[in-house]
């Protein structure tokens, strides 16, 4: 009987969906890799948690999960299990147990997409058209940033402030991607934090969302990740 394939799940971040992996999507799956985008409501740690639990249940493979940005907490939060054999990070964070991803920044200063976030009354996080164009966004076209605007996810900004409990890349092998020309989380906390985590890393020169700007790059680390997990 053959083996099932190795099945990826993309976990998208903070102002995001599962849509923001549509271009890396079709790149896995040309090589033979079953790919789930989970479509995460980012209100909390652990009902993002839970819905990339689903994801790993249904996946027919072992599992590789890839987290972008706030997925990175979502993936060492729920990654430590034998169904997983290896973490991507894209540009993510990536906190130790007892630390929440804010923790994790504070040693760098305010960059400039983050000093732009605005709060809405029910404290959720979005980003003006203007800034996510200029922050997050910025080699995208205008047509596809102005998409980005008006489909953005946005964030509980409670979930920044949340602390992981468990960190799944003390025991998984992990990769990561770190955005050279990030406007989101400053290029050096993302060198930092691969160094830190001692992952395998590749650095792009992107902003804040490789997988849209550059997602033969990004499908790469991953497709490298999977062949060794597999």
């Amino acid at each position: 009987m053959t083996s099932p394939a190795t099945s990826v799940i993309l976990v998208h971040g903070a102002f995001a969906d599962g849509s923001a992996w549509n271009r890396v999507i079709p790149l896995l799956q040309a090589q033979g890799l079953e790919a789930i985008a989970v479509q995460n409501p980012l209100t909390s740690l652990d009902e993002d948690a839970a819905h990339v639990q689903r994801a790993i249940d249904r996946a027919k493979g072992p599992v590789v999960l890839v987290g972008h940005s706030w997925g990175g907490a979502v993936i060492t939060q729920i990654g430590n299990q034998d169904k997983v054999k290896a973490l991507v990070y894209v540009a993510a964070f990536a906190p130790g147990v007892g630390q929440s991803p804010n923790d994790t920044l504070k040693p760098f200063p305010p960059s400039p997409g983050l000093s732009s976030v605005s709060v809405d009354r029910a404290g959720y996080l979005f980003l003006s058209a203007d800034s996510l164009a200029k922050n997050f966004a910025q080699d995208l076209p205008a047509d596809e940033t102005a998409l980005l605007a008006a489909t953005q996810g946005p964030c509980a900004a409670a979930c920044f402030r949340t602390r992981v409990t468990a960190a799944a890349w003390e025991h998984k092998p992990s990769w990561y991607v770190v955005a050279g020309q990030d406007r989101m989380l400053p290029p050096a906390f993302l060198r930092a934090t691969a160094e830190r985590i001692g992952a395998r890393t590749a650095e792009v020169e992107s902003s804040h969302i490789p997988h849209a700007s550059k997602p033969e790059a990004v499908a790469a680390v991953i497709i490298e990740a999977a062949q060794t997990a597999g």
